[in-house]
């Protein structure tokens, strides 16, 4: 089969087209031929190893101390199951599934095997393989982060970094529950957000929403880069602050208690599982989110995707094609 492998640690042309054996489903796996996978910021990461210094000796360790262990990256896809393990009794052949995997990875590739129990789904029908791809690392990040704050209609949610694959997620999922929802990322990327059911939206470089007197209940920041103190302070008391990506500076700052009223600062890592995947793909075949699909690209040009994702212009998702 065909696979993009990761030679080493460093930059895009790490990515090398290669043949590798097919893979046989072990008890309790199935084998999924994969028509979809996505590139992002997470794979760009574990490809070049650029992680925060906590991070670099456990990462290092489980990932591979002078080159990655598991050669073939990728954490979601879509595709339909060929055969599946002994003992293994929630898919069968010809299903069409979409999901993550984890840690294990290996979506780069033409076909991949993973336990049956792991987040992956059947796909609703009329939803497209890329469509679907696009969905498990963004959805269930957006939806871990949105239930903890317990959106109701009406509240005001601001949410930086919406341009990406799991902000514009986040952006209709708190449109569905009644909010008015603020988008913040670059101007480019502002149309998009209308059109996906933004209500406002700010362009970072030229305003700074933490200086205009605008306060919400909820303020999301998927990429963690606002600065914290000034976005406290634009929470309303009892507000929530989520922080999707926290440096080691926020994720300090956050354990200090705030004198401005009783404000709640979360973080956290989402738990990937079956259950939140049947939900998002319920709302995919009912029209009530659509993953944002900015490009497409065949396997064999992974390296550019990868370059493409890694330049920060991205709208939502980057596709990667197998057919």
């Amino acid at each position: 089969m065909r696979a993009m492998v990761c030679t080493r640690y460093g930059p895009p042309e790490v990515l090398e087209l290669q043949e590798l054996d097919k893979p046989v489903p072990k008890t309790g796996e199935i084998l999924i031929k994969v028509h979809a996978s996505t590139v992002t910021a997470g794979d760009c990461e574990m490809r070049s190893f650029k992680f925060p210094v906590l991070l670099w000796i456990p990462l290092r360790l489980y990932l591979g101390v002078r080159k990655p262990r598991m050669k073939v990256l990728g954490q979601e896809f879509a595709g339909e199951v060929e055969s599946a393990g002994s003992e293994q009794t929630l898919f069968v052949e010809g299903d069409r599934v979409f999901g993550s995997t984890e840690l294990k990875l290996g979506a780069y590739a033409d076909y991949l095997c993973l336990p049956a129990d792991y987040a992956l789904t059947r796909m609703a029908d009329g939803v497209s393989f890329e469509e679907a791809a696009a969905i498990p690392t963004g959805g269930m990040n957006a939806l871990f982060f949105l239930r903890k704050a317990r959106i109701r209609a009406g509240q005001k949610v601001l949410i930086i970094g919406a341009g990406g694959s799991i902000g514009t997620l986040a952006v209709q999922l708190a449109r569905n529950s009644g909010a008015e929802v603020t988008a913040v990322d670059s101007g480019e990327k502002l149309d998009m957000l209308l059109t996906i059911g933004a209500d406002k939206v700010i362009d970072y470089r030229k305003e700074d929403f933490t200086v205009t007197g605008e306060t919400y209940d909820v303020i999301f920041d998927v990429a963690g880069k606002s600065p914290f103190s000034k976005t406290v302070n634009a929470i309303k008391p009892k507000g929530v602050y989520l922080m999707g990506n926290p440096n080691i500076s926020q994720m300090f700052r956050r354990l200090i208690h705030t004198k401005k009223g009783s404000r709640k600062i979360i973080a956290g890592a989402a738990s990937y599982n079956a259950e939140d995947l049947r939900y998002l793909d319920g709302l995919l075949a009912d029209g009530k989110i659509r993953p944002v699909i900015d490009r497409i690209f065949p396997l064999e040009e992974l390296s550019d995707a990868h370059r493409y994702v890694e330049s920060g212009v991205k709208k939502g998702n980057v596709i990667i094609s197998n057919q």
